[in-house]
């Protein structure tokens, strides 16, 4: 039997109290039960059994959570798992888990089905122009507009074919359009019609009516979509950022928005972020702005709960913390 603490900790906004009760569900639920303990530290604190909920780390073997610090690495004797809640780890010092023997599970994949649905949706209100629709709802005019065009027979690139990527080529392939991916390593292929890699990335934006970016800041991705790409995509193309806002020089965006050398942007990210009051995209009539809440969904921490599930059923296969669904380290 494992003992397991979800931490005092929330995602978008909502409790992990949430990820301990689906946790217990979904281990009661499973083929053969385990006997399992699940702590929910929120709870412990609550009900006053303990003051600080490093006390209830101690005789753990798994945490859920954020983070985890050196300290509370130091008050976990007993750690075997850390199944970080989050999808990215840059914020983890990994040497210190591995140094102490300790396996590190990621959350990613939970985010797909939310975010790749913001980015459609984005896509589909842009093109039926359905923010005119609701201006003119809001005078009570009743007059036609028309609509862009339609998703259908167009070309879509998506930056970065990781969990959120696939899960929009997914959602995309009942539209009857193209599709043109853009990863790190290219010789993996992918769910799209055509994949390119990063070096390639002005090649993939020709004749491109729909740029989602979806892929993880880094060295390789910072500036990645600047002005020079910007001047690959047709003047009706329109960009969605996911992704990181630095991913898109923000400068050179704003000038195709403002010289309509692009249709419009959506943006759930942005560089700054958050986007000061007084940034001029707030301004444009063809910029989007969502304040980086793509990733919220009411199912996130049924996700976490659902990855850690079948690492614990593995583990009671196998009798190792060893090669597990989502192992980063």
């Amino acid at each position: 039997m494992a003992k397991i603490v979800v931490r005092d900790t929330t995602a978008h906004g909502i409790p992990a109290s949430e990820c301990a009760d689906a946790l217990r569900d979904r281990l009661s639920d499973q083929e053969r039960p385990s006997d399992h303990e699940v702590r929910d530290a929120a709870a412990a604190l609550d009900a006053g059994e303990v003051t600080d909920e490093r006390a209830l780390f101690r005789d753990a073997e798994v945490i859920v959570g954020g983070s985890l610090s050196e300290a509370d690495l130091d008050a976990a004797d007993s750690l075997k798992l850390f199944a970080c809640s989050s999808a990215g780890v840059g914020h983890l010092d990994l040497d210190a888990f591995r140094e102490r023997g300790v396996t590190v599970t990621n959350a990613s994949g939970v985010h797909g089905p939310n975010i790749a649905e913001h980015v459609l949706g984005w896509m589909l209100m842009i093109t039926r122009r359905l923010d005119e629709g609701l201006r003119r709802q809001e005078r009570r005019e009743w007059r036609h507009f028309q609509a862009t065009g339609e998703l259908q027979g167009s070309r879509v690139c998506v930056v970065g074919l990781g969990a959120i990527g696939e899960t929009l080529v997914e959602r995309l392939s009942g539209f009857d359009l193209e599709t043109v991916g853009v990863r790190y390593t290219p010789e993996k292929g992918g769910p799209t019609d055509e994949v390119y890699g990063f070096d390639e990335i002005n090649r993939a934006l020709r004749g491109v009516d729909y740029l989602a970016i979806a892929c993880p800041l880094s060295e390789t991705t910072e500036g990645l979509i600047g002005a020079e790409q910007l001047g690959h995509l047709p003047s009706d193309a329109v960009l969605v950022n996911v992704g990181r806002g630095p991913i898109v020089d923000t400068d050179a965006l704003v000038r195709a928005l403002r010289g309509n050398k692009i249709r419009a942007a959506a943006l759930d990210v942005t560089d700054p972020e958050p986007l000061p009051e007084d940034h001029e995209l707030w301004n444009l009539g063809n910029a989007y702005v969502t304040p980086h809440n793509a990733g919220h969904t009411p199912h996130y921490w049924e996700r976490v709960a659902g990855i850690l599930a079948r690492n614990l059923e593995r583990v009671d296969e196998t009798g190792s913390y060893d090669d597990l669904e989502n192992q980063v380290s």
